[in-house]
């Protein structure tokens, strides 16, 4: 039987669509329809060969490698090479895949891939297995022998590899013999002659002898008629000693019908004699073979067909089709069946009817030979789908959806692991798991999969596969859905099935199929959500206890019942579970308080009535001796009934005793006190009360007066409720009933009449929504029941709340729909009582306008300030947050219990709890509220303001959301010894150390204090409060000072140790002992050594101000200009929306790679070598090129290159430019094989390691002094180009597109370079100028129409930069390169239909003063604003000069043409002579020195609200370079971790250096250069404007990467003092980054070396490599004898005769006269 272990072989049958399931992965590829599939087992990589295309993947469908196999020019009635001239038939044409196939490799020959297409008649490639686009073998003229593969798409072709022994070729004893043995189809084109079966040559190929030839010593299949027997061919595959051909033809012989035949054939006959085929029968009328797979069934060799029948008598396939499975065995024994037949009986069998016959038409007959061994029928098969059983039935057990309406290639692969099949669509290759058992939660679900892969692994509670289930091997503790005893652990019986909830007793569960347990374990019982009770097992039956009483859960309202899961569990896990009742009698009589009795015995649940205690109960006996049993319960029931005339026999709730007559009782009376006008409901409660409603009518007195009885009130004999009626004045007296003629109970209570009076109310307002509590204060106010009391305000309700008690209530006020007064009154029963000269006032509702500051800490407390209208119209306003706890249990107990079926799942309460705070109101406009105390392990899901009635979300404000962040965290103020005291000289500033402490605070809001006395806080940033303490502090003892320092954020205080005051008396004078002994010198000695020592401590604590000073006055310039940054901040982020539509798309103008490098490798050079050709006469060409790629050769020997690269740098005249040319010119020549390049750069870093060591570690990397800093600078920029693509590129983009929106919108001296907004204060436009902004119509035309264009520009701007501004925006999101120069257009001033003007920026209006000429601009003109203009291309005869711009790089750089012509000067908005400048020497003047450092606020503000708004970009850049969120860069990585090792090596375990090291390969190296320069990598114009505060962003990147603290003060530049603030958070950013990667597990070599693999492959073609070696010996020329004399000189160099191979170089590429 097969169902005790997993089937040996399964096979998917996927026909099929889209895949719904999220487990299938797949990749889109061109060159539908994809044909074929191969899997490489060894190296897990995919071949897939399709129309015109090749790939090569990896084993999860990433794409290694591509190859384009067509179209190309051919004809299939022409031979190769195709000639147009002599085949006129020739046309582009595709290439269709017909045959892909893994070649092994012999020895140290790698393996190959065999493709075969149908162009050029079929013939053959070999590939490179590791990378496709190798060719390791092609023909370019084929012979006829070496056609292979049917040169027509629609015939098919099949081959298989073999490797014999070659004994005919005279090989040694090892020798080999590698064939491919080919079935294709017949071609009606093309040659006719090739046999249905050929053998073609792999290996060896010697000359004369040809890789795929069909040669007459190998073997091929002669047949008669190739047309007449055209094979279609499936599958061929080698089994054994034989190889085996699947193929469908028409039977030629008998019915002429088409049929599946399988032929086989010895691997070593090399003239086919052993050539023998039978056909395949498969019941059901399936005849045509569609795709085949040898595998294995139930141990044994089996061929897996799929069959599809035919439509009627043609080859054409239906889309019925069936799995048919054959025994390799069987099959082989039929073959041999045929052969015996066939040459021993003539081909006929023991009937004498024919068995066997020569099916091809040639020249043979059967032979009559010995005959040793006896056959049997042909084999045949059921039909069969995806299971196939021991017994060769089989079993459908599911489909999947792969590929809409595509066929399913027969390539289908198993991966290694056999847990995924690879499936091949027309134009998709699928990754589909071969089963998915880990997605079924419960057993049910698991084995109604009816998947043979799976079953239900029970004491681990999951659906897996047997051998991941640990005791599969035991019984019952896998299921599987194909043992027929199989099922799932179920619960057959539970006794009791149901029982009381007030008692505890033994439940036995029956349980069929439970595992067996060890005697260490054990199960247990666990009821509903209660705690587990242990289990007892007995054979099938498990004995548990029931919960105890008071653990049950609450019965459901309106029910006398629950039914609680009872699971049996293991451990964790459930193994099944039934279910239980637990009723509750009490339950059942109180639900039916009409017929409690009733209810009671005729209850479904065993319950029974016990009259006299008026209690319905499980137990079998009453406290008071009588009881009424259950009327299930059939014994003899002792009871008193009656008969009445309307009713059945009825329980009375008393009996009725020999002779006694029936005495009224009155037990209760409620309520025992009534308004004067009556109008409320009295209950009175006891026994005896009649049998019906009219035998106590008029019977009710109420302290005299009657009480009329309510007949939906009544309960018999039990209860009478009565409305009381009115009694005139006050008075009080006992409840009297009467029955018939029975003597009046009378109540044990007094009940009074009262007259109940209101007095006042407070609040007397309140808003018109609603929700005040108002309090009405009065006498007698309990009077009648709770329930009798309803207030209203005018018609309004309000809403009693509390306890009302006898001189006040309290209720809320409901919404009215209007405003103004309204009477407040109040309802006993129908009583009304209204409250006297007082009405309540509803007012218009309040309204917040805003609430700020928008986040606080966990810890709460921040001061919200909520301004608004009629605020004062509340009562009581209070801040609330919504929260709900994360419940991190929940999840882990949901994934246990998830077996449980829906109905079955248990419920987690996920309400939400609020947290509130009072505010407190000031005025009508505003109200501060206290933010409330969140815990930090609760989710905030919202913030609202509740005024009474009226709900204000937070979000609703504003639109913004408030936020709770993490409490800021505070460090001791002596971090090295929180115990111990810290020491504070007066005089000076405390600085407290923390983290995040302005995330949620401001400095205002932050109190210190040291004892009692406050220390005024000075400054507060993200990591450091200063705060400033008193001078002096209350003495504790006379010698020492110690206080208590503490912080407070809100509700946040914080202790941070004690603080000791250094007083001055402990500097004590000189002792007069001492004084009298010393003399008058050493008292001046010692005089002087204090002076000066009070000197220095004044100067340090001077400095310690200066920066505490410098950090307060920029903190308040940077307020003041904070508003002014939030507008500017808007209309650039509006500027920025604009553009970012654009920039998501094609819209980033990113450099192509080529450009890229040629600007980062060859930075300002003119025509960088990537750009050249190798300029050289046609007739040394072919010599020099040979010569140049012998020195490619050379480079790629290690030796070669690092002696050649240390022997240039020993030479005095390579200079430092040189170095880094060279080392580009490396680049460029071994791009192609990046990974030798990583390891020689990683060879010679190891030299300058070495080298640094030994002098001073931290200078290494600073500098580009050697080749290999050039080459690392490179290897990085080749690197990160995808990384700057992908990531970076977008937000370097948009801060560079914020930079130049924000320069040009003020002016811009277009001499100078100098503008008023900029970050750069050496750039800064100093003066006031006078600058309108207008806008301009311009007339673009977009085809034939014209439309016009609004731009915006400055009146002060000159023609040439109205220019540039109109083209940015007329080209607005193309790439800079794209766009025409302003230098080519004019631009012309159009007013009405005639008036034309060409504006320039010289001409002769141009104003001219002295030796001055000024610029022309928009103002000269007198342009005015909505003027109309437009482009238009320059004519030769424009006389305007303008200022000449030179485009280098994309850089713009104003320059001066004609400066000296007729000796005047141009100038723009400032003449450059008048231009303030630092003094060189600064020492000439004290009046010139502090000119120089003067910073005037004026201009230091502009500066500060440039840098505020442009703030954001600037952080996103720094986020998306320095974030490890995603993961970094594979090449950081990897260098890193180089670093890492180089300093583990050499010893080095000072963590600065390592940071040093880090920062100069990266960030300084890469970073600060593209930083610097969005030119390398963007398609853009950066102007001297742009370039000036880019530069200062440099600069802030820079100092956020160095380890030195970073302090500014008095003498700072003003660049430094900008971001001084920032870099503390920026050098975070950089340390986490760095520290990221270091705790990130390494070993990334591998993954490194493929990205280098697939870089040198991606970007090989863009380098110009012949220029470079070109390039590279010139300088090899320059130093020949130098280089020629390292290399002898080195043992290892002169074995590899390095030398002598550079001579033959030399030789090749200049004719030089050698040694050779």
């Amino acid at each position: 039987m097969l169902a005790s272990s997993v089937p040996p072989f399964l096979l998917l049958i996927l026909l099929i669509l889209v895949p719904a399931d999220a487990s299938v992965q797949w990749v889109e590829l061109k060159g539908a329809p994809l044909s074929h599939l191969l899997l490489d087992p060894g190296a897990g990589r995919l071949y897939v060969g399709g129309v015109d295309h090749l790939y090569q993947l990896t084993s999860d469908l990433e794409v290694m490698s591509h190859v384009r196999t067509g179209p190309h020019l051919d004809s299939p009635d022409c031979l190769p090479p195709i000639i147009p001239q002599d085949c006129h038939s020739a046309t582009p044409t595709h290439n269709h895949n017909k045959l892909l196939l893994l070649e092994a490799g012999q020895g140290a020959e790698p393996g190959s891939l065999i493709v075969c297409g149908s162009l050029y008649q079929g013939i053959c490639d070999k590939r490179s297995l590791s990378n496709i686009s190798h060719l390791i073998y092609q023909t370019s003229n084929p012979v006829d022998t070496q056609y292979v593969a049917a040169n027509d798409p629609r015939v098919s072709t099949v081959a298989v590899v073999i490797t014999t022994k070659n004994k005919q070729e005279g090989g040694g004893a090892g020798s080999v013999l590698r064939l491919m043995l080919v079935g294709r189809g017949y071609t009606s084109k093309g040659p006719g002659d090739i046999p249905p079966i050929t053998t073609r040559r792999l290996y060896p190929v010697v000359p004369p002898r040809r890789a795929f030839s069909q040669e007459e010593e190998l073997g091929k299949l002669v047949v008669g008629s190739y047309s007449e027997y055209n094979n279609h061919f499936v599958k061929a595959v080698a089994h054994g000693n034989h190889v085996y051909f699947l193929f469908s033809r028409r039977d030629m012989w008998h019915k002429k019908e088409y049929r599946t035949y399988a032929s086989r054939l010895c691997t070593a006959d090399r003239s086919f004699y052993s050539y023998v085929e039978v056909p395949l029968l498969c019941h059901g009328g399936y005849n045509l073979a569609q795709g085949a797979w040898l595998g294995n069934h139930s141990g044994k060799p089996a061929l897996f067909v799929v069959m599809a029948a035919g439509q009627a008598s043609t080859p054409v396939a239906t889309s019925r089709s069936a799995l048919c499975a054959y025994g390799m065995a069987e099959l082989d024994a039929m073959l041999q069946k045929a052969q015996e037949v066939c040459y021993t009986e003539g081909g006929r069998g023991s009937d004498g009817k024919e068995e066997a016959y020569i099916e091809y038409a040639v020249s043979s007959k059967c032979l009559r030979l010995p005959k040793n061994s006896s056959g049997s029928e042909e084999p045949q098969s059921q039909t069969c789908s995806v299971l196939v059983r021991s017994d060769w039935s089989g079993h459908l057990y599911g489909s999947l959806t792969v590929d809409d309406g595509s066929a399913v290639s027969a390539d289908l692969l198993l991966d290694e692991s056999q847990k995924h099949l690879y499936v091949l669509t027309s134009n998709r290759l699928s990754r589909v798991p071969v089963a998915s058992c880990e997605r079924q939660t419960d057993c049910q679900t698991c084995l109604s999969l009816r998947d043979p892969y799976c079953g239900w692994c029970v004491l681990e509670g999951r659906c897996s596969r047997k051998h991941q289930c640990q005791r599969h091997q035991q019984p019952n503790h896998w299921l599987w859905s194909f043992e027929p005893t199989n099922q799932c652990v179920t619960v057959q019986s539970l006794q009791p099935a149901n029982q009381s909830r007030e008692e505890q007793t033994q439940v036995t569960l029956s349980v069929i199929q439970l595992p067996a347990l060890t005697r260490a374990e054990s199960l247990s019982c666990v009821f509903g959500l209660l705690p587990p009770q242990p289990a007892v097992v007995m054979g099938t039956s498990i004995t548990c206890q029931s919960p105890a009483p008071e653990l049950l859960p609450s019965m459901p309202t309106g029910s006398d019942h629950m039914i609680l899961p009872v699971s049996l569990m293991f451990g964790h896990v459930t193994i099944t579970t039934g279910n239980m009742t637990f009723y509750d009698c009490s339950a059942v009589s109180r639900l039916n308080q009409s017929s409690q009795c009733l209810s009671c015995v005729s209850s479904i649940w065993r319950c029974n009535w016990c009259p006299l205690d008026q209690l319905c109960t499980h137990n079998h006996s009453c406290p008071h001796q009588h009881i009424i049993l259950n009327q299930r319960v059939r014994q003899s029931v002792c009871l008193l009934s009656i008969l009445l005339p309307w009713k059945r026999s009825v329980c009375l709730h008393t009996f009725c005793f020999c002779g006694n007559v029936l005495t009224v009782h009155l037990s209760q009376v409620l309520p025992v006190s009534g308004p004067l006008e009556g109008g409320v409901l009295v209950t009175i409660t006891g026994s005896n009360l009649g049998m019906r409603y009219e035998d106590v009518v008029g019977g009710v007195t109420v302290a005299g007066v009657q009480c009329l009885p309510q007949p939906e009130g009544y309960l018999i004999s039990t209860r009478v409720v009565c409305e009381l009626q009115p009694s005139g004045k006050q008075k009080e007296g006992p409840v009297l009933v009467t029955v018939g003629t029975t003597p009046p109970g009378r109540s044990m209570q007094t009940f009074t009449y009262q007259d109940p009076q209101l007095l006042d109310l407070v609040p007397d307002k309140g808003p018109v929504s609603g929700g005040t509590r108002l309090t009405i204060r009065g006498r007698q106010l309990l009077t009648g029941q709770t329930s009798d009391l309803s207030a209203f305000v005018g018609s309004q309700p309000c809403y009693i709340v509390d306890e009302v008690n006898d001189t006040q209530l309290e209720c809320r006020t409901g919404p009215s729909n209007r405003t103004g007064g309204a009477p407040v009154r109040v309802f006993f029963g129908k009583a009304e009582r209204t409250v006297p000269d007082v009405s309540f006032r509803y007012l218009d509702d309040p309204i917040i306008t805003d609430a700020a500051p928008a986040e606080s800490f966990y810890a709460g407390g921040r001061i919200i300030m909520v301004t608004g209208r009629n605020l004062d119209v509340v009562q009581q306003p209070i801040i609330s947050v919504w929260v709900e706890p994360v419940e991190v249990q929940r999840v882990k107990r949901r994934r246990r219990l998830a077996l449980l079926t829906a109905k079955q799942q248990l419920v987690f309460n996920s309400t939400m709890t609020t947290v509130s705070e009072r505010c407190s109101v000031q005025s009508s406009s505003q109200m501060t509220c206290p933010s409330p105390t969140v815990s930090p392990d609760v989710k905030v899901k919202g913030i609202w303001f509740q005024l009474d009635n009226v709900r204000v979300h937070y979000e609703s404000i504003k639109g913004k959301s408030f936020t709770y962040y993490p409490n800021p965290e505070f460090f001791p103020l002596n971090r090295e010894a929180p115990d111990a005291p810290y020491r504070f000289k007066p005089g000076g500033v405390i600085a407290v150390e923390g983290l995040d402490l302005t995330r949620a605070m401001s400095r205002q809001e932050v109190t210190a204090r040291l004892g009692d006395q406050q220390c005024q806080v000075k400054t507060l940033d993200s990591t450091h409060l200063y705060c400033e303490p008193p001078e002096h502090l209350q003495p504790v003892s006379p010698s020492l000072l110690l206080s208590v320092s503490q912080v407070f954020m809100g509700n946040l205080q914080v202790d941070l140790g004690l603080v000791q005051y250094d007083s001055d008396s402990l500097l004590s004078p000189v002792p007069l002992a001492a004084q009298i002994g010393l003399g008058a010198g050493a008292a001046v000695i010692i005089l002087s050594v204090l002076v000066v020592i009070l000197m220095y401590r004044r100067k340090s604590k001077q400095a310690l101000r200066d920066y505490k000073k410098v950090l307060l006055q920029l903190e308040t310039l940077e307020i003041n200009v904070g508003d002014q940054c939030r507008k500017e901040f808007t209309d650039l982020m509006t500027e920025m929306m604009d553009l970012s539509s654009d920039v998501g798309g094609p819209g980033l103008p990113l450099l192509d790679y080529r450009t890229y490098a040629e600007r980062v490798f060859f930075p300002g050079q003119q025509v960088a070598p990537l750009s050249r050709q190798l300029d050289l006469p046609e007739s040394r060409r072919q010599t020099v090129e040979q010569g140049l790629q012998q020195l490619n050769n050379l480079l790629n020997n290690r030796l070669f290159l690092t002696r050649f690269i240390h022997t240039l740098e020993a030479q005095q005249g390579f200079s430092q430019r040189d170095r880094g040319y060279v080392a580009s010119l490396l680049t460029m020549a071994l791009h192609d094989k990046l990974e030798y390049f990583t390891e020689v750069m990683k060879s010679l870093l190891q030299d300058l390691v070495q080298q640094y060591v030994a002098k001073n570690p931290k200078l290494m990397l600073r500098r580009t002094e050697t080749v290999v800093e050039k080459m690392l600078t490179n290897w990085m920029s080749i690197c990160l180009y995808s990384f700057l693509k992908e990531v970076a590129g977008e937000p370097l983009y948009m801060l560079y597109r914020a930079i130049k929106y924000q320069v040009d919108k003020g002016p811009v001296d277009a001499v100078t370079g100098k503008a008023k907004r900029t970050l750069n204060d050496s750039h800064l436009l100093r003066e006031d100028i006078d600058y309108c902004a207008m806008t301009l119509t311009v007339l673009v035309k977009n085809g034939v129409e014209v439309q016009p264009c609004p731009v915006k520009v400055l009146d002060t701007d000159t023609i040439t930069q109205v220019k540039d501004k109109i083209l940015d925006q007329v080209y607005r999101g193309a790439a800079f390169s794209q766009r025409p120069a302003a230098d080519s257009l004019d631009l012309e001033w159009r007013s009405g239909q005639a008036g034309h003007l060409t504006l320039s920026d010289d001409d002769v209006t141009a104003v001219v003063q002295g030796r001055w000429k000024r610029l022309n601009t928009l103002q000269h003109y007198k342009v005015p604003d909505g003027a109309t203009v437009a482009l238009i291309p320059r004519s030769q005869s424009s006389g305007g000069v303008g200022v000449n711009q030179v485009f280098q790089t994309g850089e713009k750089t104003p320059m001066l043409e004609g400066e000296e012509e007729e000796g005047l000067r141009l100038w723009h908005l400032v003449k450059s002579s008048e231009d303030p400048e630092i003094p060189k020497h600064r020492k000439s003047s004290m009046r010139e020195r502090e000119r120089a450092k003067a910073i005037p606020e004026i201009y230091l503000t502009r500066l500060l609200s440039m840098k505020g708004t442009l703030q954001k970009f600037v952080d996103d850049v720094f986020v998306a370079i320095l974030s490890t969120k995603r993961p970094p860069p594979i090449a950081v990585r990897f260098f890193f971790d180089f670093l890492d090792d180089m300093a583990e090596k050499h010893g080095i375990d000072d963590p600065e250096t390592v940071h040093i090291w880090k920062t100069n390969s990266l960030p300084l190296r890469f970073w600060v250069n593209i930083l610097k320069n969005p030119q390398f990598v963007l398609d853009v114009q950066v102007t001297d404007s742009i370039d000036a505060v880019l530069s200062v962003i440099a600069q802030t990147f820079i100092d956020s990467c160095t380890t030195s603290e970073h302090k500014v003060g008095r003498d700072s530049p003003v660049n430094k003092l900008l971001y001084a603030r920032e870099i503390p958070r920026y050098k975070q950013l950089v340390e986490r980054y760095y520290s990221d990667i270091h705790s990130a597990a390494s070993g990334c070599y591998q993954e490194m070396n493929s990205t280098l693999t697939e870089l040198s492959g991606s970007f090989a073609s863009e380098m110009n490599n012949l220029v470079a070696l070109h390039e590279l010996y010139k300088y090899i020329n320059k130093y020949y004898d130098q280089v020629i004399m390292s290399l002898e000189e080195d043992s290892s160099g002169q074995k590899m005769q390095l030398a002598y191979r550079l001579q033959q170089v030399a030789a090749l590429v200049e004719n030089k006269v050698t040694d050779l």
